[in-house]
């Protein structure tokens, strides 16, 4: 099975990728490896949602947008190299926006990290950081960034 008829079967369609917001270009290769730059919960050119967790934003909704997030970052791979050239999900990074006392970062990146094991199986396992800061661009809630191993 491939990893795009995986996603046809899933019922998920990777979207167009998000336009850079800065000087850098969405996914980069080097060798065997593809990283991608910090994606946000973007769609259709919009962000979806704005504030801190915890207090402007609901953690299950986090969770979402981190799902979202990872779906764009997808969309860079792809946009790149083609899915279908991904071998494993090596590396997570997830950044959330958090308010004082808000120490759920964890739950909000599984997001994204559910995803990829609904996609890529065992090759979804990762390893990851799921870091909570003051601020993101555009007053995002969540950001994503992935590494990925391929063909």
């Amino acid at each position: 099975m491939t990893w795009s008829s995986r996603l046809t079967e899933l019922g998920i369609e990777l979207p167009e990728v998000v336009a850079p917001l800065a000087a850098y270009v969405p996914a980069v290769r080097t060798g065997n490896l593809v990283y991608t730059a910090g994606q946000l919960p973007i769609r259709f050119g919009e962000l979806v949602q704005t504030g801190k967790v915890g207090t402007d934003v609901d953690p299950e909704e986090a969770k979402d947008l981190a799902r979202l997030c990872g779906l764009n970052a997808l969309a860079a791979v792809h946009a790149l190299v083609g899915i279908d050239a991904v071998t494993r999900v090596v590396k997570v990074v997830g950044f959330v926006a958090s308010a004082a006392g808000f120490s759920g970062q964890p739950a909000v990146i599984n997001g994204a990290s559910e995803l990829f094991g609904e996609v890529f199986g065992e090759e979804g396992a990762h390893a990851r950081s799921a870091v909570g800061v003051s601020e993101l661009p555009r007053n995002a809630p969540v950001e994503v960034e992935i590494i990925v191993e391929v063909k």
